[in-house]
């Protein structure tokens, strides 16, 4: 009858075997420290912000000059200003028009604590003579104000011969080399997305471990015959950056190869002219402390600090970039911490995967690089 009893007991509460996995928001029983993180040690660049968009998007390429401005300066200010922010860099600021328009609204309206880069001009792409075009395009960007050029990862994912149809252009396509070799000659970094997390080029299946955020953002997902591989992105990546010596570029995401950190180590070693920053990444950093923390230790000349942040409202769409305190104090806590067992953004819900992150309490020495002088060194920034 005792037997009988347990047996009884153990079976499964059938009422809550349906339990929804977005309804499911466990607790950590776990008792560790918390060590919040209100200010940095050392002032900060945040070198990768989103702070305008492009209007016109054709097929996830953006095309023509008009702007959407996220936020203004005002807006923005009172949080760098409590987060020991000195300096963000707004990535995304356009071309022509649009991008004298940010210059404009950021950089000129509050000097110093804004910077400026373009993006190619896509929309001329499909002209016969675009190389020259996009030479003359980088040109213009140079002597209006811009700091730099960024590359969304239409390269290689979105943009096609007729800009939205036809074949694909690979990452290492020809007819931009005039556009790196122009960008080397005035001194301009180029800050470059290929590619995106590995999880995103595998099924969105039952094994995949950021499942929710692909069935969430199904366009994310560029798993399927129509696109090329993660690897054959990076490596037409390389054989580009290995044409171009001359031309510094700092590979966004840590090289979108956070969950493989032996491979952007060979990158770097490989390339010297290229660096890397951390935005949007820390949850894959931070799960992987001991080599992480050995990351920093042998790159520390060439990590910049980024968030990938992005104003309210646009950024309540991506809640581990969405620009607030708490992006920058978790930010901060992972870098300056070895705290355990923490969520790596300001969200309930993981945003990329259900794990937690670990601290990885780097001393002053790399703190003060990352957080600042590599930026500063790369856009020729006064330094301390």
């Amino acid at each position: 009858m005792e037997s009988g009893k347990n047996q009884l007991q153990t079976q499964p509460d059938a009422s809550k075997a349906d339990l929804r996995l977005r309804d499911f928001k466990p607790r950590s029983m776990l008792h560790a420290s918390r060590t919040p993180i209100d200010t940095p040690r050392f002032p900060v660049i945040d070198a990768h912000a989103h702070l305008t968009w492009t209007t016109n998007v054709r097929s996830g390429v953006c095309v023509g000059e008009e702007v959407t401005v996220f936020a203004e300066p005002a807006d923005l200010l009172p949080v760098m200003d409590r987060k020991g922010i000195r300096t963000m860099i707004n990535l995304t600021g356009g071309v022509g028009k649009g991008l004298e328009e940010s210059i404009r609204r950021f950089d000129q309206a509050a000097p110093g604590r804004f910077l400026t880069m373009t993006e190619p001009s896509y929309g001329l792409f499909a002209e016969p003579n675009f190389a020259q075009l996009q030479a003359d395009a980088i040109e213009h960007a140079h002597r209006v104000g811009a700091c730099g050029l960024k590359l969304l990862k239409s390269l290689g994912l979105y943009l096609r011969e007729n800009i939205d149809e036809g074949e694909l252009i690979g990452v290492d396509d020809t007819r931009f080399d005039t556009m790196w070799e122009a960008c080397a000659g005035h001194g301009m970094p180029v800050f470059l997305h290929v590619s995106d997390p590995e999880a995103f080029f595998l099924p969105t299946d039952a094994t995949n471990e950021r499942y929710e955020e692909l069935a969430n953002h199904p366009d994310w997902s560029f798993y399927g015959p129509e696109f090329p591989s993660n690897a054959e992105i990076l490596a037409a990546r390389d054989r580009m950056i290995a044409r171009h010596p001359n031309t510094t570029f700092a590979l966004m995401h840590v090289g979108n190869g956070a969950e493989n950190l032996a491979a952007v180590a060979a990158c770097l070693d490989r390339f010297p002219n290229t660096l890397v920053d951390i935005s949007a990444r820390i949850g894959e950093l931070g799960r992987q402390p001991r080599a992480a923390r050995q990351f920093f230790d042998k790159y520390q000349d060439r990590i910049l600090f980024g968030t990938d942040a992005v104003p309210p409202p646009f950024g309540n769409d991506v809640p581990q970039q969405l620009f607030c305190d708490e992006l920058y104090e978790i930010y901060y806590r992972f870098l300056e911490t070895e705290d355990e067992y923490f969520d790596y953004a300001p969200a309930q819900t993981p945003p990329q995967g259900r794990w937690s992150i670990y601290g990885l309490g780097l001393p002053d020495a790399i703190l003060r690089k990352v957080y600042h002088d590599n930026a500063a060194r790369l856009l020729r920034l006064p330094h301390e």
